[in-house]
């Protein structure tokens, strides 16, 4: 099957200043990619460029084997980062309404806004007017207005963005259920969590450039190795010592080790059990793609990502931004 996308050192500035450089990756069908990075990445521009949106200054693109165009038009599905729906439109009506221009009959595209509005339980929604309402519902009706026509390929830019915990959840449902039919799926966060959930596959980005292309799990295996131990014993500091390279004390006399590159985790419980060290608590520690990323960049987006990370976990409650 041929590659829904393709690009090939594409590099894009604005201003004299780089947004994107040099970034080359190949998207399969059917597989899920989480593109991440934090805020001005050039996730988004990246993005656009894959569309045909704006031109890269070098480099090349090409979408189902072909050069951004018309004739990608009714295959792909796009969800940009910025939200908006007319505001005198009801959610039928905005669902329908990009139906209709992705090449679907009028009263088809009707009955086909009222399924979807009842199989993700907006059916209460249907004649409600995008100006009423919440942030959460409206986000949600322009993600089914984006994929309302069924495409092959759908480009999501940080579908996530602004909603609350119960609304991820429920897009996470969605992009689920849309995988589950075949489809090819790419989308942009700057919260990592969403991608070790969602995807097999994910892209890095920093400062504009690609940092790691590959499987979820490779991703992991840069991160740091952590356990947390603890016993009623002395001597337990001075038995991990040679295995960390950073020992942190917690509650209740418990320690959490980062292990030295070259330390193993079991070699620490069999040096305890060798000298005769009983451990009330050993507790090896899951990596996560936050740290992941942050080993792969550095420490200098650090305090963008944790404020990814904060700003994930707050209820948003607010109206919808909508166009007139």
């Amino acid at each position: 099957m041929m590659s829904p996308l393709a690009l090939q050192s594409v590099s894009k500035s604005f201003g004299g200043k780089p947004a994107v450089s040099d970034v080359s990756f190949t998207v399969n069908p059917g597989e899920i990619i989480g593109f991440l990075g934090p805020n001005g990445a050039g996730k988004t521009t990246t993005l656009r460029m894959a569309l045909g949106l704006i031109k890269p200054d070098t480099g090349s693109v090409e979408l189902f084997g072909q050069m951004p165009g018309e004739e990608a038009f009714g295959r792909i599905g796009f969800l940009p980062e910025e939200r908006g729906l007319y505001k005198k439109q009801t959610a039928r009506e905005a669902i329908a309404h990009m139906a209709r221009l992705n090449g679907i009959k009028k009263k088809q595209a009707f009955i086909l806004a009222d399924e979807m509005l009842d199989r993700y339980g907006l059916g209460e929604a249907k004649r409600k007017k995008n100006k009423d309402m919440s942030k959460g519902m409206a986000q949600k009706v322009q993600l089914l207005a984006a994929i309302a026509h069924d495409p092959e390929f759908y480009i999501l830019d940080e579908p996530f963005s602004g909603l609350d915990p119960v609304n991820q959840q429920v897009l996470e449902g969605i992009v689920r259920e849309i995988a589950s039919r075949g489809r090819t799926i790419i989308f942009s966060t700057h919260v990592m969590e969403h991608a070790e959930r969602l995807c097999d596959r994910i892209i890095l980005m920093a400062s504009g450039r690609k940092v790691f292309d590959g499987t979820t799990e490779a991703a992991l295996a840069n991160a740091p190795r952590r356990v947390i131990l603890a016993s009623e014993m002395d001597g337990l500091r001075e038995l991990a010592m040679p295995f960390a390279s950073e020992i942190e004390t917690r509650a209740d006399q418990e320690l959490s080790l980062t292990l030295k590159p070259e330390a193993q985790a079991h070699d620490l419980l069999e040096k305890s059990v060798a000298q005769g060290l009983r451990l009330t608590k050993y507790e090896p520690i899951r990596p996560t793609l936050h740290e992941a990323f942050v080993a792969l960049v550095g420490e200098d987006v650090r305090k963008d990502m944790q404020l990814a990370k904060d700003s994930a976990g707050q209820n948003v409650n607010v109206n919808a931004e909508v166009f007139e």
